[in-house]
């Protein structure tokens, strides 16, 4: 079994939402990837994006410029 790390995690409302970030990080070769939403979280629609937690602002900042709205951000065991 794998070590769980600390990770930050941000959740969305929509599926589409979680695309549209998986797909405008991959263009700006932003850190992290999607996974499935955490057990210990319970958000909308069932996928969040996952990166180290020292690329917290640079994930932010990603949301902002592709103008999609997170449901949650934390830092969480993965």
């Amino acid at each position: 079994m794998r070590k769980k790390e600390e990770k930050f995690v941000v959740t969305f409302y929509t599926t589409t939402d979680a695309m549209g970030m998986e797909k405008y990080c991959k263009q700006e070769n932003v850190p992290g990837r999607l996974i499935p939403v955490p057990k210990s979280i319970s958000a909308g629609c069932g996928l969040a994006w996952c990166a180290d937690v020292n690329q917290e602002s640079e994930i932010l900042a990603a949301l902002a410029k592709a103008g999609i709205e997170a449901q949650e951000v934390q830092h969480c065991l993965v």
